[in-house]
């Protein structure tokens, strides 16, 4: 009895000291700054454009609407949805990218690099050809059905091989996906004479966002992020190890299966609105763990707030690179990302340290 008492005191301890809210005041305090940095930024992005609108003017729109007002039409039908989707998209993809590193422990792994992203793609392009009628609505559904098909077919590889699924073969098995997935979206296209839209979702943007579909992804991301933060604890003890999260009382299958779906929720959410945009998911979560340390509960939202941030600041710099065109804000996140990714595989995938 005496031991097993012993052993129960351990777990505590040990658990209270993996819990341990390191600078909590000053975690709190930066957060608040990323919070308002986000908001300056998401608010320069809404009065910078083909016509550049004031700050009086938006808040006068915010304040008192008027239908019958130019720019009061132009921030309620593309200003605010747009900037406000890029946000949206941009957590979505950080924080699934968090999960998928803490359930996996593998630091390579994201929506883009697993084929989740590829997977909900390739559904959004199969709906197109063959519902193209589809609401907003339907494609959330259709993208979260093709996330996945596309984790499944990269974890099935793991399967079939002889050493499980490692950090390389994660993301030679998802190139492989990945490119599977986009040949079959392309001759879709090509067959059903979708070409147009299909190109747009594998370029990714967030030009044309509605209204509608910043009001769903709204709802998702109250769902995904409940989820996520409920996540926080048991993913913070699974970084130790199974065995270890294991003895302080955490159900891992429970908590993968709820993790998974959120992810598969998230990442859908976000292919359904903006396409596919590349390694934010990848990038994001270490340079959150960089600065924030190994505690989940921190991580979560910082990751949120930096991946939101990015996606707004990428959204603007699209704009500013070649006007009146548009670049692709899925390519702009790829010049960042693809050679963070490159570093993190010649280091064997062990992460940013």
């Amino acid at each position: 009895m005496e031991q097993i008492r012993k052993q129960e005191l351990n777990k505590e301890e040990t658990k209270k000291r993996i819990l341990k809210r390191f600078h909590s005041r000053s975690a709190a305090a930066f957060f608040m700054i990323g919070v308002l940095v986000l908001f300056g930024t998401m608010t320069f992005s809404i009065s910078y454009g083909a016509a550049d609108i004031d700050w009086s003017i938006i808040r006068e729109a915010i304040l008192h609407f008027d239908d019958q007002n130019t720019d009061h039409l132009i921030l309620y039908d593309l200003r605010f949805p747009r900037v406000i989707a890029a946000a949206l998209v941009g957590s979505f993809l950080a924080i699934s990218g968090v999960i998928m590193q803490g359930l996996t422990r593998n630091p390579l792994a994201s929506p883009s690099i697993m084929g989740v992203s590829s997977g909900a793609g390739f559904m959004v392009a199969v709906a197109f050809a063959l519902f193209p009628q589809t609401s907003q609505g339907g494609l959330i559904i259709w993208a979260f059905l093709g996330a996945g098909l596309g984790a499944g077919l990269v974890f099935s590889i793991g399967l079939v091989s002889k050493r499980g699924l490692t950090p390389v073969k994660l993301a030679l098995g998802g190139a492989a996906v990945s490119a599977l997935l986009q040949s079959a979206s392309t001759m879709l296209a090509m067959y059903f004479n979708v070409t147009r839209d299909i190109s747009f979702w594998y370029a990714g943007g967030i030009a044309g966002v509605s209204l509608a579909s910043v009001r769903l992804a709204a709802i998702v991301a109250v769902v995904g992020f409940v989820f996520s933060i409920g996540l926080s604890r048991p993913l913070t003890l699974m970084s130790l190890g199974d065995e270890v999260a294991k003895g302080l009382g955490q159900r891992l299958g429970v908590i993968r299966t709820v993790g998974i779906l959120v992810v598969l929720l998230l990442t859908g959410t976000a292919v359904s609105i903006s396409g596919t945009i590349g390694f934010i998911g990848l990038v994001i979560p270490h340079i959150t763990k960089k600065l924030i340390g190994m505690d989940y509960r921190w991580i979560i939202p910082f990751s949120a707030i930096f991946g939101a941030w990015l996606l707004v600041t990428a959204d603007i710099v699209a704009r500013v690179i070649n006007p009146p065109y548009e670049t692709p804000v899925g390519a702009l996140t790829a010049l960042i990302g693809v050679p963070f990714f490159l570093i993190l595989a010649r280091r064997d995938g062990r992460g940013w340290k």
